[in-house]
C-alpha cells in the first residue's frame, strides 16, 4: 500500500498542516520533491547549526524560523524553478539579500539548482537576522 504523500501545490511546494516544532518542519522537508528536498534540508540544517535555539514552525505551507514563538525572521517556499527565502527584515542586513519585495523591509534570496546556496553568506545573514526584532505573523 502506497504511503499517503502530502499534496504538492503550485511549484512543487508541499501542503503541510500548520504547526510548531521540529517534527512539522521535518514533515515539510520530507515532502519536498526532487533537487529542492536536498536544498531545503541544507537550508534547515544551516539555520539549526548557526542558531541552535531557533524556534521552528510551518505556516501557510512554508517553514518559519524565529528566536521567539510567533516572531519570525526567515521563511522559505518552493517555487517552480527555485526556492524563495524571505528575510522579513532583510533591508536591515548588510549586504542586503539581492531580491527586493513590494514590502520595503522584506528581501529575498533565490536558491536554484544552477545557483545553490552560498553557505558562508547565508550564515552571516542568519546571525544578523536573528538579532533583529522578529515579525509577528
Amino acid at each position: 500500500m502506497e504511503q499517503d504523500r502530502p499534496t504538492l501545490l503550485a511549484g512543487g511546494n508541499p501542503q503541510i498542516a500548520k504547526g510548531y516544532g521540529e517534527a512539522v518542519v521535518q514533515a515539510y522537508l520530507a515532502a519536498v520533491p526532487g533537487w529542492k528536498q536536498d536544498a531545503c534540508r541544507r537550508l534547515d540544517a544551516a539555520v539549526t547549526r548557526e542558531l541552535p535555539s531557533v524556534v521552528k514552525a510551518v505556516k501557510w505551507n512554508s517553514p518559519f524560523y524565529g528566536m521567539e514563538k510567533d516572531l519570525w525572521f526567515l521563511s522559505f517556499h518552493c517555487m517552480t524553478r527555485y526556492i524563495k527565502l524571505a528575510f522579513f527584515r532583510g533591508a536591515s542586513l548588510q549586504p542586503m539579500p539581492p531580491v527586493g519585495s513590494r514590502q520595503p523591509e522584506v528581501r529575498y534570496l533565490h536558491v536554484s539548482e544552477s545557483e545553490p546556496l552560498v553557505e558562508g553568506r547565508f550564515a552571516d545573514w542568519l546571525q544578523q537576522a536573528s538579532r533583529l526584532p522578529g515579525v509577528r505573523m
